[in-house]
């Protein structure tokens, strides 16, 4: 009896049943993505967003309550006594615009802190100069650089490393599964590095994103590429397949949405705003913004967060070459069958790693 027929119709059922098991990866790519991008975009409302009015009579004082009144949260308003107070703050990123009210009312804002934020504040002032029968003077107290005249470039260099860092690891992993753990280590920090100079290209010669500072800038870019690389790897001797996914739920789903490169915190839920206080992205993000337009000013916090993550990465390349060894003893690994080649599995989950991440 030929078993031909049967035999194939369970060759493709087990196919099917592989394929379907691996469409639970992007399918959970695409649920992850929306309630992260949606979530912390769809809606960007300010609360609590701080502002100043200069002056200390009675006028502004009944200003500064009249506009907190208003905003039910919106806002959080304060007089200060003058402006270079006023410009104090914005430089130290204390406010987000400062109201000079009289015959010619002028607006402070500092657009290097957040395009958006100052667009949100410029928006609520012009209104206030409207009702005051005067036009709104802007004045822009920190700048960014001509070739990113929204701001927001700094975010965009944030998604090109963390792609080029998440990929690798897929590589690193995968193909390099086979390699001891100090050489997968090393490939790791390598990467970073290659990754971390073509940021600094982007951001410098090619687009011009930032028109100093840039040794900070590839620096950080480092320092944030090896978090991602370090902690990929490590990860992959637990999650195996599932370390794309891992990786992305870090540093792209949760990372990019809390960075504050497209809204701060101010103008986003508070789940994302208190991501921000602590994940990498936000430190890259600010830590640039901090080193190249505000002086340096807390430029310490934003380090300490990367180099955080940095041991972080440490740590899970420690776990794992322990895990791994401890598999090894055990003999928990299983012998190539016969006439396969060493690798061959490893090679085979990369490429479904990598088309994973390219995909993305």
């Amino acid at each position: 009896m030929s078993t031909g027929p049967s035999a194939a119709a369970g060759s493709t059922a087990a196919a099917l049943r592989h394929v379907l098991s691996h469409l639970v990866t992007p399918l959970l790519m695409c649920v992850g993505m929306g309630l992260a991008y949606l979530g912390a975009f769809h809606a960007p409302a300010p609360h609590d967003l701080r502002v100043d009015v200069v002056g200390s009579g009675p006028s502004a004082q009944v200003l500064a309550q009249t506009l907190q009144d208003k905003g039910h949260g919106a806002l959080s308003v304060r007089t200060v006594a003058d402006r270079a107070t006023a410009v104090d703050h914005l430089r130290t990123q204390d406010s987000y615009g400062a109201y000079v009210p009289g015959r010619s009312p002028e607006l402070l804002v500092a657009t290097a802190s957040s395009d958006t934020s100052a667009t949100v504040v410029e928006k609520v002032f012009t209104e206030v100069a409207a009702g005051q029968g005067a036009p709104l003077k802007v004045t822009d107290t920190a700048p960014t650089a001509d070739g990113d005249p929204t701001g927001q470039g700094i975010f965009f260099l944030l998604v090109a490393v963390s792609i080029g860092s998440y990929a690798s690891v897929a590589v690193i992993g995968g193909a390099g599964g086979v390699l001891p753990l100090r050489i997968r280590a090393a490939l790791a920090v390598a990467a970073s590095l290659v990754v971390s100079v073509i940021g600094a290209v982007f951001a410098g010669p090619l687009f011009g994103l930032v028109d100093h500072g840039l040794g900070g800038l590839w620096a950080m870019a480092w320092l944030y590429a090896a978090d991602i690389l370090l902690i990929g790897v490590g990860l992959h001797t637990f999650l195996k397949r599932w370390t794309t996914l891992g990786v992305m739920v870090l540093f792209v789903m949760l990372n990019f949405t809390s960075s504050g490169g497209i809204f701060r915190p101010e103008l986003q839920p508070g789940f994302f705003g208190a991501l921000h206080a602590f994940w990498n992205g936000a430190g890259f993000v600010e830590g640039v913004r901090s080193h190249v337009y505000f002086g340096g000013h807390a430029l310490g916090g934003h380090l300490l967060v990367l180099a955080l993550w940095f041991v972080a990465g440490i740590v899970a390349m420690a776990l794992a070459g322990l895990a791994e060894r401890k598999r090894r003893v055990a003999g928990t690994v299983a012998a190539p069958s016969a006439g396969e080649p060493l690798g061959v599995q490893a090679g085979a989950e990369t490429e479904e790693e990598i088309e994973e991440a390219v995909a993305v």
